[in-house]
């Protein structure tokens, strides 16, 4: 086992398949990396991620357009992931946001993402746009993992509406949902304050509205499954600064600060 980091080495995420005994095939578009953008020849090093979150480092033997072959040199057992499962239900929103929520959240250490059909969202998936969404998503997240030498690539899920989301909630220890009308109050619970009570190894699950916010209905119903409305800091943030905000705050109390 090695306990250092080798940032310089390019990080591939490898299929559990193409994992056979102390060889390791790289194939697709990261062979196509591999040999035509990072110009890798045998006997050149790179780290391979297991999906079970396991690296190694791997010294490539053979190659040509389709396949990359790599054998094991050693395991690394180092891991960059939060002590903190945390899942990000982002709502739909305009533009390229969400796409920045899902680059920048997985370099802040989100577990998982679920988009959210909120009922103020402006945009609208149907069954084709979704197809197509998802698989630039599924890319972007692959992308960031690897530029930020993550051990598991985020999962993402289907979108979702606030009825299904309340039934999928149920196996998180701790929901919360960021909410404008929470930093107008006197009584405001802040997210420091929830923060506070997480422990490494609880599962999260934070949910954030679109541009318009949440509508009281939803906010009513989310109370009643037990989210906890939270203020994200005294202004008001737009729809893809608030799930940075809220990972931000978590790497620094339990990365930087060792809390526990």
């Amino acid at each position: 086992m090695i306990t250092k980091v080798v940032p310089e080495l390019q990080r591939y995420f490898v299929p559990s398949e193409n994992w056979i005994d102390e060889q390791v095939y790289v194939t697709g578009d990261d062979a196509h990396h591999v040999t035509r953008v990072m110009r890798l020849k045998t006997g050149n090093e790179i780290i391979c991620n297991h999906p079970d979150g396991q690296a190694a480092i791997c010294t490539i033997t053979s190659m040509n357009a389709d396949e990359v072959r790599a054998e094991i040199k050693e395991w690394m057992d180092t891991s960059n992931e939060s002590p903190v499962s945390v899942t990000i239900v982002q709502a739909l929103a305009k533009g390229d946001k969400f796409e920045l929520v899902l680059q920048k959240g997985t370099e802040l250490g989100a577990s998982a993402f679920i988009p959210l059909k909120a009922e103020r969202s402006v945009v609208v998936w149907d069954d084709k746009k979704a197809e197509k969404k998802m698989a630039r998503y599924s890319k972007i997240l692959k992308e960031a993992s690897e530029q930020c030498h993550r051990n598991k690539i985020p999962q993402l899920h289907p979108a979702m509406a606030i009825k299904e989301l309340m039934e999928q909630s149920q196996s998180f220890e701790r929901k919360l949902f960021a909410y404008e009308e929470e930093a107008k109050t006197d009584a405001f619970q802040t997210f420091a304050q929830s923060v506070a009570r997480f422990k490494p190894g609880d599962h999260v699950l934070i949910v954030i509205g679109p541009e318009g916010g949440f509508s009281e209905n939803e906010a009513n119903v989310m109370k009643q499954e037990g989210f906890a409305p939270v203020r994200l800091g005294p202004r008001i943030l737009r729809t893809e600064t608030a799930a940075m905000y809220a990972l931000a705050s978590i790497s620094y109390h339990f990365e930087e600060m060792g809390c526990e």
